[in-house]
């Protein structure tokens, strides 16, 4: 029988992640779909670092911090995407208990330093487009260093938080996890002990560390939108529309999935509709976000060209 008393007393010593299909035709494919998109998440968001760190006109704050969101979203995906990969060509589903842990407490620390990032880039366009005169004044170098400090101290401090109460909570046999990767909401609902405390937790962190920063987001953008509908010319307008566009669009990406996944899975016991609609959170926007961003600005790929080596436009 397995004990009853929080933390290590539980005979538990791996769990069993059963990924999204087991059907064995199909896992060549997806090895080879989630091989091709997690090279181009890393390669894209790699080139993306290079081409600010090397190019002195993206010195700048927002680029600074699409900088850190390129390395946060590296960081994001292999916490997940190469176990996956593993597991599928070792033909195993086991990961440690240990292991589970470790991955779900990095996933969280990178989910919400990736939620915070694009929080503070909002907040940079907004002081660009509704302040341009104190922009280089409110946005000094000690001001980022600052808002992206803060932003790692709270995913780490959340993520500790979430870890350290999933250690109180001992786990019976039932081990399975219909899931690619150890997501914390799975694993709260595999366990034997009481999960009250855990799922307050959770949905409190998720109003705070998610509702939070899209309120501030929508706020920013309310405003932007008002100032440049008080542009005059038409051209100051698209100018001013398209330094925004490409954050606005990461941001609709990464909210319009998230608390579907979370919502869906209360809502209903589908883990398995909530293992692949979480795919696109994971996996897909850390991928999407270096093309969106390369394709809609003229500075970045200008940057790129002149790290290939074409002629600068």
């Amino acid at each position: 029988v397995t004990s009853m008393e929080p933390g290590n007393d539980t005979r538990i010593s791996e769990f069993l992640l059963l990924g999204l299909s087991e059907d064995p035709e199909v896992q060549p494919l997806m090895f080879g779909f989630f091989l091709s998109m997690y090279l181009i998440t890393v390669f894209g968001n790699l080139l993306i670092i290079l081409a600010v760190s090397s190019d002195s006109h993206l010195h700048t704050p927002m680029y600074f911090f699409l900088a850190n969101l390129s390395f946060v979203d590296i960081c994001f995906t292999s916490t997940t995407v190469p176990k996956m990969l593993w597991n599928i060509q070792t033909q195993s589903k086991v990961i440690t208990y240990e292991g589970c842990l470790s991955q779900m407490y990095f996933f969280s620390v990178f989910g919400c330093l990736d939620n915070l990032l694009l929080t503070v880039m909002a907040y940079d366009r907004f002081v660009a487009i509704c302040h341009p005169l104190h922009y280089t004044v409110i946005m000094n170098p000690q001001l980022c260093g600052l808002l992206l400090l803060v932003s790692w101290i709270i995913s780490v401090l959340n993520s500790s938080l979430q870890s350290s109460m999933l250690l109180q909570l001992s786990f019976c046999t039932e081990v399975e996890i219909p899931h690619f990767f150890c997501e914390l909401n799975q694993i709260i609902q595999l366990a034997c002990s009481d999960p009250f405390f855990n799922d307050m937790l959770m949905y409190f962190v998720i109003v705070l560390l998610v509702g939070g920063p899209l309120a501030g987001i929508l706020y920013s953008y309310s405003k932007i939108v008002s100032s440049i509908l008080r542009i005059s010319s038409a051209q100051g307008k698209y100018k001013a529309f398209s330094t925004c566009a490409s954050h606005l669009s990461v941001v609709s990406l990464f909210y319009c999935t998230i608390p579907g996944v979370y919502l869906s899975s209360a809502a209903t016991q589908s883990s398995h509709a909530s293992a692949v609609a979480s795919v696109m959170y994971t996996v897909v926007t850390p991928m999407l976000n270096p093309f969106i961003y390369s394709l809609r600005n003229r500075d970045i790929k200008r940057a790129l060209k002149r790290i290939i080596g074409d002629p600068v436009m």
